[in-house]
């Protein structure tokens, strides 16, 4: 391991050559397991505190390795901050000529094809949707990769799944631009690239074998590399299942109806057929309620309205693939949309009859839906990699144990024996950060329990002046603080689902005393470094609702089975959900925050020892004269993690 010394030791390359790096303990520790594990092959299961560098850690064995090697992130912003920064300036450094490609899922590149077609159709008439097709006119003529992240507009854009494809929509060889095809393009280049960067969503596309990746990709390498691993589990489950959303079936819908103009403008009941499949589409999204939600498949057999409207949207597809069927050979438009719609109508079927113990669900958001038929679990698809043997696994997360216990993870996805290291963060948790966990707060089943929050949050916030995440564990929870707190801040209030998650952040670190309200999507990936961000509320102690479909089937397969879901399943997801919400607080070594956890059962449960021991060694108390000292410029911020506290008794 002398070379890695070299590397990323105290007197080391990278602390001589770049700029801001310092040197940690903890950085080389796993360095070097990584670069054993890429020698020797195997699994290698580890967690890396925030602060450890983790990210340095996995690239610079990688890259003296000299071996193929894919690395899977959890977001295509974590990839592109790979591809275009980290890895750049490390294998500069190295002086490595590794040659390195970017991948992306179908829908992040543009297809010219789709492009042309979206200039000639005649009824969107929207000028926001124009103006932003004028902007995707002009980057296209200029553009090398067609990565839509490079064109300047929001991943929210509305132009966006119109000049994109899907796995659905794509004509594959038969498209006339394949030639010029940019998700072509960028498969040849990983194909032929030392080190890949992926996202987990197309990384479990070609586990699937699904047309997402660009085929069999994992046999062609030597080493896969899973960052931010601990969500893997959960997009693993929606790849090896099968969903129907709304927008497929929409999207069929407007395309039928664009080909019928170009390929078949003498059927004028093609026409009539997709415009039938449109309004089934919106009877059964208005059969379902208008509210957001989640429910089981057996909530829409049991009412008749939705039933109905599921038999009608069965129907016009039926409907649709005969007119069709009619016009086979016509065109290629219209044979890929007799593919597709054929497609969609089998998935339609089988998600009607199920089978099997995978757990059939729907949810609403907005005007959409999506049906979903999900397994219990991913164990046997992720098995099957690991028997192959020769390829080298490393999975690492700065979320992936319970205590030391790295057993819910390594059980989720099936890794038999694998090597597993944990390393504490190099932040100096007791001076860094104060653990308030306040007294005299109701039971969180309480009707008042939420406005009881809030009325601690307004003291807190008072202390940190503003700078703060206050997250929450429900939708519901934050809507109602977003309302009880609108006029009663003089900071600045910025609420999750008012603008995209990006613009929210920026704005939070621009304004400096901002108070941003989020749930789930805010709990992790968000890195807000300095004094914008001083203090993190969590309002409960993150369990999945037991009322979650895929949850409460998880829950009866554990208790059929014998096993205790609470302990096996659902206090481990929630020990794991809240080190990532605490995660947020702490990002430099010069960060300073309180966290502030609401919910009384972490003191009062027996089950609150494990929450306990999962954070870091932070700073402890329970007395709010503590938390005003600490943001008051105190030295001293309370009883020190050592010290027999209420809260370390506790438990």
């Amino acid at each position: 391991m002398d070379d890695l010394a070299a590397i990323l030791g105290p007197d080391g390359l990278l602390c001589e050559h770049l700029p801001g790096f310092g040197y940690r303990s903890q950085q080389e520790a796993m360095a070097e397991a990584v670069a054993e594990t890429l020698a020797d092959g195997g699994v290698l299961v580890c967690e890396a505190g925030t602060g450890t560098g983790k990210t340095f850690a996995y690239l610079v064995p990688a890259l003296l390795s000299g071996r193929k090697v894919l690395i899977s992130t959890g977001t295509r912003n974590l990839q592109d901050q790979l591809f275009h920064r980290d890895l750049p300036r490390i294998r500069k450094l190295l002086h490595r000529p590794v040659d390195i490609a970017l991948l992306k899922g179908r829908a992040n590149y543009l297809c010219r094809y789709r492009l042309k077609a979206a200039e000639q159709d005649e009824r969107l008439v929207d000028p926001q949707w124009h103006d932003e097709l004028a902007r995707v006119q002009e980057w296209a003529v200029v553009t090398r990769r067609g990565d839509i992240a490079e064109a300047g507009l929001p991943e929210e854009a509305r132009i966006w799944p119109t000049v994109t494809s899907t796995s659905d929509n794509c004509l594959g060889q038969d498209c006339p631009d394949w030639g010029g095809c940019h998700l072509v393009e960028a498969r040849r280049r990983a194909q032929e690239a030392d080190l890949v960067v992926v996202n987990h969503h197309l990384l479990c596309a070609d586990l699937a074998l699904k047309d997402e990746g660009f085929g069999e990709i994992l046999p062609g390498v030597d080493c896969v590399i899973v960052d931010e691993a601990h969500q893997l589990p959960e997009i693993a489950s929606g790849f090896f299942g099968l969903s129907l959303s709304g927008r497929q079936l929409m999207d069929l819908a407007r395309d039928v109806e664009l080909e019928q103009r170009r390929e078949a403008s003498d059927t004028p009941a093609l026409y009539g057929a997709a415009g039938e499949l449109r309004g089934a589409v919106q009877g059964l999204r208005l059969a379902l309620g208008e509210a957001d939600r989640r429910g089981p498949w057996q909530a829409l057999e049991a009412d008749r309205a939705i039933v109905a409207a599921l038999e009608r949207l069965a129907g016009c597809l039926d409907g649709l693939r005969q007119n069709l069927d009619a016009l086979a050979g016509r065109g290629k438009g219209l044979d890929s949309c007799l593919a597709r719609c054929a497609e969609l109508s089998e998935r339609l079927t089988a998600l009607s009859s199920g089978g099997g113990e995978d757990v059939r669900w729907f949810e609403t958001q907005g005007r959409g839906l999506r049906l979903h038929q999900t397994p219990l679990e991913v164990a046997n698809q992720f098995e099957t990699q690991f028997a192959r043997g020769r390829v080298a696994w490393i999975f690492t997360s700065a979320t992936l144990a319970v205590g030391d216990d790295f057993g819910h993870f390594i059980r989720r996805l099936g890794i038999p024996e694998p090597r597993t290291e944990r390393w504490e963060s190099p932040f100096d948790y007791p001076r860094q950060a104060l653990w308030y966990v306040p007294t005299g707060l109701p039971d969180p089943s309480s009707h008042d329990y939420t406005r009881a929050v809030v009325e601690l949050a307004v003291e807190v916030l008072t202390l940190s002046r503003g700078r703060a995440f206050l997250l929450f564990t429900s939708h519901r929870a934050l809507r109602e603080a977003a309302a009880l707190l609108e006029t009663r801040l003089p900071f600045p209030l910025l609420v999750q689902g008012s603008a995209p998650r990006a613009e929210l952040v920026a704005r939070f670190s621009q304004l400096g005393n901002a108070v941003l309200l989020g749930s789930a999507s805010f709990w992790e990936g968000v890195d807000v470094r300095g004094e914008a961000l001083s203090c993190v509320l969590i309002d409960k102690l993150p369990f999945a609702s037991p009322g979650d479909p895929v949850m409460a089937a998880r829950i009866d397969a554990l208790r059929r089975r014998g096993g205790n879901p609470f302990q096996d399943f659902q206090l481990p997801q929630a020990v794991i959900a809240l080190k990532q919400g605490a995660g947020r607080l702490i990002r430099d070594v010069t960060d300073r925050g309180a966290l502030v956890v609401c919910d009384p059962r972490l003191l009062a449960r027996s089950y609150g020892r494990r929450f306990l021991e999962s954070l870091p060694p932070m700073a402890r108390t329970r007395d709010p004269a503590h938390v005003a000292a600490f943001f008051g410029g105190s030295s001293g911020a309370g009883p020190a993690t050592g010290d027999p506290s209420e809260l370390d008794r506790a438990g």
